[in-house]
């Protein structure tokens, strides 16, 4: 990697990414309408119905994103390929929580330098707390509110694990519940992968994309992860990372 390059535009990109979350946070909270949860009938790029919101948010990111190299978004697909860097987004993470009017959901960005992701952000749009991680420096949490930094107080005890998407693997649901871990499915897979040290262990299975999960790998990348074709997993913990391969492997 070009270091003079990432140091050259890094403090304006994480800047313009602070900003796009909260313009975005701002229009959920001031500006929404019943129009936004409008479905478009336009089947995005990454496959499913696209919400009004949806597109409003990808908008806002290109914005103030696209100075800074190729996006790559889940609505939009790929625009331009003559940039160093690639935005991989995902514009608004759980928007099917967001419909629902469930408050779970919010925004995923990594930046792809030569096919390596170096930098990822994923915002919860309801608690107003980024968190994001570049260049391998510490993870940091920025709350979208104050538009200042915060400190997490960590828990060293956790009681749950997130398994989402766990509607479509009832084999693992009972193997898991035989050995009495408790499990939920909360519907945002970026932001359950960025959580995944607040629980036992966080587990993916299903259609693997790489809006979903770019950034959220990259702020976890000192945990224990485990990907194939079908599941991807992140734990703090090697006894639930060598119990969890052993279970997803025997079926």
């Amino acid at each position: 990697m070009n270091k003079n390059n990432t140091a050259f535009h890094k403090r304006d990109f994480i800047e313009a990414v602070k900003l796009a979350n909260k313009e975005i946070y701002t229009y959920i909270n001031e500006n929404l309408s019943l129009n936004d949860y409008s479905y478009t009938n336009s089947v995005g790029f990454g496959g499913d119905d696209s919400l009004k919101m949806d597109l409003i948010a990808e908008k806002i990111f290109i914005k103030y994103l696209d100075k800074f190299g190729n996006i790559y978004s889940e609505e939009c697909g790929l625009l331009t390929t003559n940039k160093d860097y690639t935005l991989v987004i995902d514009p608004l993470d759980g928007s099917n929580n967001f419909y629902s009017d469930l408050p779970y959901y919010g925004t995923s960005v990594a930046l792809k330098y030569n096919e390596e992701i170096v930098a990822g952000f994923v915002t919860n749009l309801v608690s107003g707390i980024m968190t994001y991680r570049v260049f391998d420096e510490e993870k940091k949490y920025f709350s979208l509110i104050t538009m200042d930094y915060k400190d997490k107080i960590k828990v060293v005890k956790t009681k749950l694990a997130i398994f989402e998407r766990a509607y479509t693997y009832p084999k693992i649901c009972d193997k898991l519940s035989l050995l009495h871990i408790k499990f939920r499915t909360l519907g945002a897979v970026a932001l359950s992968l960025c959580s995944a040290i607040d629980y036992e262990f966080v587990l993916y299975g299903g259609n693997i994309r790489e809006f979903d999960i770019a950034a959220a790998l990259y702020i976890c990348k000192d945990l224990y992860i485990y990907r194939s074709n079908e599941y991807l997993f992140i734990t703090k913990n090697k006894e639930k990372y060598d119990l969890l391969k052993e279970i997803i492997n025997q079926f």
